[in-house]
């Protein structure tokens, strides 16, 4: 990929305890990253099967200007999610795209099922490493013995799952390096129906810039660098992070509150990313290739035993798991935050799913739609002990009512009643903004149901005109399809416009113009939506519950028609793309 006419492909077959790698100069037009881990799905993805059965693939890549750009970290998987039976596709930070750069693996498919618990070491190659001691432990404690076991501190990455996985919870995520995480649409279940519990790469070996790109390739770095820290334009995520839109979103009547049966609260400012700095903050992490350092460490003090035992943990938060674990379930204390979202990571549950998932039951329980003796604990929104042991029956599924949460809110209503509250759009839990059309019908109609898959959220904070909001959502996919595919982090989306993106491309070795840029987005967003109509997925399909329409927006109260119509729209636009071939 950098610096060669190649895609060097891992594959790991689990079943045969065999690798191989695949040098394919056939995958160099992917480029990399949502590209190339969407193609290598469509390859191996059985659509027969279910999407927990062992022979469906996993699949990891990074992109041509991982770790080579500034804030190019991340890593991408692609799967048949077990959650909205569809498309999954999955981010993550941390160290993983740094260590397979440095092991020279562009892309890995993962297929198989272990005939006991494992875990990978791959390094020059692939050991297959037994893990029956670690299942069964959570994920801090695996991550403590993968430390303890595997060599290569510094140029390591450990990704790993939990309990929630083990027991295949369809919203399972995958932690990376502790701080990070592959959370949504259930990549931990796909981990666990592997038999396989973490993966170990270890990158050792050095990444060459041609003689003939290094000036180029210095004086771009350079001013890229420049324009992640010398601007403002990435000012927020070191200094608050994400939880600075706490506040703002309050003000705007756009925060998802008490399972959206509210969209403000009068304790924003007791739980906001202010408040968290003043009172919890102790450090800011940086994903390694990053000088941002966005990834905000909280402390507080828990008891772990009678007699004032005490212990003090370390707990990474952001907007997103202040919204789940707080806003949404009425938890007025950053202290009681950090201990729920320190069970739901130990866990290895996604948080936002988690926490939405507990908005509806506490709902439900609330209006005699479940029982005490389902639930096991009185839910009341606020009431944090009560959530962090449902946490606890979720991921070990304690009875059948929490086996049933563990499939998520749209298999849940299902069963109990109350579709009409279940904060979904698309089958996948809602994320932390109210804020108008764009949102709601941008993530409903998103290829991986992601608010991160076109920024709805943004752009209703922009007040554009009704008639061209599903544009704009279209639009904006296609361009983000080019970043995940490079794979630049979502927050540096305003440092790298469509000029730079193409002088960082030409520094590493690839000519492109902008014309062939927007081939390929339109190429990659092709490509998904051939994937979806294999697993048997339409837009058609879309049913957005009522309680969107409900609760007030910054944009006023939607209307249920008129968000419907912008769907069909939306499909227009797919329809005519699928045709362009």
């Amino acid at each position: 990929m950098l610096a060669r006419d190649y895609i060097n492909v891992l594959y790991i077959d689990l079943d045969k305890q065999e690798y191989r790698y695949e040098q394919r100069k056939d995958l160099v037009k992917y480029l990399g990253g949502t590209g190339l881990a969407a193609k290598l799905l469509d390859e191996n993805i059985k659509p027969e099967l279910d999407p927990l059965d062992p022979a469906q693939p996993m699949i990891y890549a990074i992109g041509p200007l991982s770790f080579v750009m500034p804030v190019c970290t991340k890593a991408v998987a692609t799967f048949y999610s077990p959650h909205t039976k569809e498309y999954g596709e999955s981010h993550a930070g941390g160290r993983f795209a740094m260590a397979m750069r440095f092991a020279g693996i562009d892309a890995m498919v993962i297929t198989g099922k272990s005939a006991h618990p494992q875990y990978l070491l791959i390094d020059d190659g692939v050991q297959f490493r037994d893990a029956r001691a670690m299942w069964g432990l959570s994920v801090e404690e695996t991550g403590k013995i993968l430390r303890q076991t595997t060599h290569g501190s510094g140029v390591r990455s450990s990704i790993r799952i939990g309990r929630s996985g083990e027991n295949l919870v369809t919203y399972a995520g995958v932690n990376v390096d502790t701080y990070r995480h592959f959370g949504r649409l259930g990549l931990g279940a796909v981990m666990g129906s592997k038999n396989l519990k973490a993966i170990v790469v270890i990158g050792n070996n050095t990444v060459d810039i041609p003689q003939e790109l290094k000036v180029k390739y210095r004086k771009v770095y350079d001013k890229i660098y420049d324009r992640v820290l010398n601007t403002d334009l990435m000012k927020k995520y070191h200094e608050l992070g994400t939880p600075v839109n706490v506040i703002p979103l309050n003000e705007m009547h756009s925060l998802p509150s008490f399972n959206l049966q509210k969209n403000k609260i009068d304790f924003a400012e007791d739980i906001s990313g202010e408040k968290f700095a003043e009172d919890n903050l102790v450090r800011k992490v940086a994903c390694a290739g990053c000088p941002i350092g966005c990834i905000h460490i909280g402390q507080v003090r828990r008891e772990f035993d009678a007699g004032y035992e005490y212990e003090t943990i370390n707990v990474s938060y952001d907007h997103e798991l202040i919204f789940a674990l707080g806003t949404f379930l009425g938890i007025r204390s950053t202290d009681e935050i950090l201990e729920l979202i320190d069970v739901v990571e130990s866990e290895g549950l996604d948080a936002i799913s988690t926490g939405v998932v507990l908005g509806w039951a506490t709902e439900a329980y609330k209006r005699g739609y479940v029982s005490l003796e389902e639930t096991l604990v009185p839910f009341e929104f606020g009431i944090v002990q009560n959530y962090i042991a449902a946490v606890k029956y979720i991921s070990t599924r304690k009875n059948k009512f929490y086996e049933d949460l563990g499939k998520g809110v749209v298999h849940a209503s299902k069963i109990y009643g109350g579709a009409d509250f279940a904060c979904h759009l698309g089958g996948n839990e809602m994320a932390g903004y109210h804020t108008g059309y764009g949102n709601v019908v941008g993530f409903a109609v998103g290829s991986r149901h992601s608010h991160l898959d076109n920024g709805g959220y943004s752009i209703d904070q922009s007040k554009p005109k009704e008639e061209d909001i599903v544009k704009k959502v279209y639009d904006e996919e296609l361009e983000r399809n080019i970043l995940t595919s490079l794979v630049i982090c979502l927050f540096a989306r305003k440092v790298y416009t469509r000029d730079i993106v193409l002088e960082a491309l030409d520094a590493v070795g690839i000519s492109m113009t902008n014309e062939e840029l927007t081939k390929f987005a339109k190429d990659v967003q092709r490509l998904k939506y051939q994937i979806k109509a294999k697993l048997g997925y339409s837009l058609d399909s879309i049913k957005i519950p009522e309680r969107f329409f409900q609760t007030k927006t910054l944009n006023g109260v939607l209307s249920s028609e008129k968000a419907h119509e912008m769907v069909k729209e939306y499909k227009k636009l797919i329809d005519e793309l699928m045709n362009e071939q």
